[in-house]
């Protein structure tokens, strides 16, 4: 293909020719890898640059003038019908539409008519900002816990955190003061794989880990004397006790152990009558879930009976030839043969829904201004349900990662294939409402995981390095459109993790759009030598002490990290290591001095921070601090309240750590009963309420 021509057509597939990199560095995108990338999107740009007179889809903001340029040089009729069925109609001449004003937010159809050909477009009126709960507009200062789900220990569950100790960490929250409790990515991951624990690497984003059901708490499983015989055996009990008081979740023995009981407590479930209501909301559920729901449960049924019969794989890219296309003769017939398992495997789905419904429900008669907050993930992996059922929307000739950058020098390919943003224009955006719709449902925030998603992605050649890798560009404002949308209609607050490299051009737009910013306190520093005042700290934010890819307090305190990424061999020579124990060194003398500074320890703590121990004191002035802060929203890990040392995951790592089976090392109910932990979260919780009412109780330095 001539360069020309070339250039030309990744920039309609939206592959941006240039960026700048960390260093400040100008890099141009190589011919090679805008040839590669544009294989990889097979030509979809293009075909949209021939399509009809109507776009697939227009969006806009509700106040503003629209007026849409159609490709039609003759005149034509146009009927606009509204969701509710209200329709209003006109006459096109000049090539130019203009919406009828006042238009309610929401997704209505046009439809354009010449003669005998006819056009049509979907067109999306969304409000200027996404929702915000009144304590927020309000200007109250709320803080939660953000926990790893799968981290609760309980003396009830079965080796694993589940939804019945949610409900146990929620009424704690609650009673304390907290505001929401936050969750890992929840997402539905691998049963015939359990080993394939990160939840950021799910199967689908649309459905649930099964493996946080509370099956104690089911009432089939409750009611089958199958179950409870089982249940009451000795070996049942012995496997119970192990995966209970392990230190580290053991995921393959943990599905082992649940799919058990959860088989019997199905086979008691199907003994239900037609009219039971737990059948006939079992039966509603499944409609509702429609094609989603069927090739989910269909995946999963289909992957569990691979790997009994000996074909245990990563994903369907693995399988036998015939089973590989959702469509083929030979998953009809596995269907058919198999209909019982399928359901069965709804009934997980069903049953993770409704428990996790009943936490949200108990998080709202607490009183909770936000009660759960979801997180979602930027992606799913090349394996899953999503690729399997859906092979135009997803690029699997590509990876999305990261380009070099101070802390990846080469880069970074996450091994997640990017969603098409030609396909999703082309779909009306319906992929991404749908997954909102599917994470939002039972929650009143959702915190979107590199939100710099919206504006573009780093795609990686599979054939290439992270290097070789080039940004696309995704529809920024139709996507923040749509995405306030859906948060009103769902009435759920959104959250962007924007650390790391961010694109100054879409700061502002996430700002404008209600989308609350993600500030942590390790990288909070304005210099070497300083951090930022918590009455510098952005409003629109949740402030956090650390996430679960960083150190924890104890950890960043005592080198703990760094030690731990020495002896993985994660840096490329000493001179690394000894430069990033110099800059820690730096960073705690600077956070000491800020808590000095704030009065949040004793004078008697001490300045040195090369003298100073974690303690305490240090621990609870660090939680003073950030408490103070002006950011509407505040997170804390149960981690720091417990003084953990050892991080749940190391970034770079795969078998040389085991990231996200780390559990806590105290049981809810006893954190909760531990006074010294309720002193510290009351006293965040009263200055919390004193920050909102501009009444820090501690002076700003001079």
């Amino acid at each position: 293909m001539d360069p020309k021509v070339l250039d030309q057509a990744a920039e309609r597939a939206g592959i941006i020719p240039e960026y700048i990199d960390a260093w400040g560095q100008r890099k141009v995108i190589s011919t090679e890898t805008k040839r590669q990338l544009l294989n990889a999107m097979a030509g979809v740009a293009d075909d949209l640059a021939l399509a009809a007179a109507l776009p697939p889809v227009w969006v806009v903001r509700e106040g503003e003038s629209a007026v849409l340029s159609v490709a039609l040089s003759e005149p034509a009729d146009w009927v606009l019908t509204e969701e509710t069925g209200r329709q209003h109609a006109g006459y096109l001449s000049g090539g130019r539409l203009a919406l009828p004003a006042g238009l309610p937010a929401g997704y209505h159809r046009l439809a354009l008519r010449r003669e005998l050909r006819h056009w049509s477009c979907q067109v999306i009126i969304a409000p200027p900002r996404c929702y915000e709960p009144a304590a927020l507009l309000a200007g109250h200062k709320l803080w939660g816990a953000t926990i790893q789900l799968y981290t609760l220990r309980s003396q009830r569950n079965w080796g694993v955190g589940d939804f019945g100790d949610l409900a146990l960490m929620i009424e704690g929250t609650a009673k304390n003061g907290g505001a929401f409790v936050g969750l890992n990515p929840i997402h539905a991951l691998y049963p015939a794989l359990p080993g394939w624990a990160s939840p950021y690497s799910p199967s689908s984003r649309r459905w649930l880990n099964i493996i946080y059901i509370d099956v104690g708490a089911l009432d089939d499983f409750q009611q089958s004397s199958a179950a409870q015989q089982w249940w009451c055996l000795p070996e049942t009990q012995g496997t119970l006790s192990a995966l209970r008081d392990g230190d580290l979740v053991d995921y393959a023995g943990v599905m082992a152990l649940k799919l058990s009981g959860l088989t019997l407590a199905f086979r008691h479930f199907i003994t239900r009558g037609p009219e039971d209501p737990q059948r006939r909301s079992f039966e509603a559920f499944v409609r509702e879930g429609g094609e989603s729901l069927r090739f989910q449960s269909t995946f999963d049924a289909l992957h569990r009976h691979l790997t009994l019969a000996g074909h245990p794989t990563e994903g369907w890219q693995q399988w036998p030839e015939p089973f590989r296309q959702v469509d083929s003769d030979e998953v009809r017939e596995f269907r058919l043969k198999h209909h019982q398992d399928i359901r069965f495997f709804s009934y997980l789905q069903w049953l993770a829904a409704r428990q996790f419904d009943d936490c949200f429900q108990l998080s709202r008669r607490l009183n909770m201004p936000i009660g759960l907050y979801r997180d979602l993930a930027v992606g799913v992996s090349a394996g899953g349900m999503e690729t399997w059922s859906d092979r135009t929307l997803y690029r699997l000739e590509v990876s999305v990662g990261a380009p070099p950058d101070r802390l990846g020098p080469q880069g970074q390919n996450w091994s997640l294939p990017p969603q098409d943003p030609n396909v999703l224009f082309a779909r009306a955006y319906e992929p991404f409402i749908t997954m909102l719709r599917a994470n939002m449902r039972h929650c009143g925030a959702l915190r979107i995981d590199h939100v710099m998603s919206l504006l573009r992605l780093w795609w990686v050649p599979l054939a290439g390095s992270p290097q070789q890798g080039a940004y696309v560009r995704y529809p920024v404002d139709d996507l923040l459109a749509v995405l306030a949308l859906e948060s009103h209609r769902q009435q759920c607050m959104v959250i962007g993790e924007d650390l790391g490299t961010v694109p100054q051009e879409i700061t502002a737009k996430l700002q404008a759009a209600g989308i609350y910013s993600y500030k942590v306190l390790f990288f909070e520093r304005k210099d070497p030598a300083q951090y930022r005042a918590p009455d510098e700290y952005v409003p629109q934010a949740m402030a956090t002490l650390t996430t679960h890819d960083l150190a924890t307090l104890r950890g960043f305190w005592q080198l703990e990290d760094l030690r731990l990424g020495n002896r993985l061999h994660l840096y490329a020579d000493d001179a690394i290591y000894q430069r990033l124990l110099a800059d820690r060194q730096k960073a705690r003398q600077a956070l000491l001095d800020a808590l000095h500074a704030w009065k949040c320890v004793p004078a008697k703590l001490g300045k040195n921070a090369e003298r100073v121990v974690m303690s305490p004191i240090l621990n609870r002035g660090a939680h003073r601090y950030l408490a103070l802060s002006q950011s509407a929203l505040l997170g804390l890990q149960p981690e720091d309240w417990l003084d953990m040392a050892l991080p749940v995951n190391v970034p770079g790592t795969t078998d040389q750590y085991p990231n996200w089976r780390r559990k806590l090392v105290r049981e809810v109910a006893e954190i909760f009963d531990d006074q010294g932990i309720t002193r510290l979260l009351r006293e965040v919780d009263r200055l919390r309420n004193k920050s909102a009412d501009g009444q820090n109780s501690s002076p700003r330095p001079e």
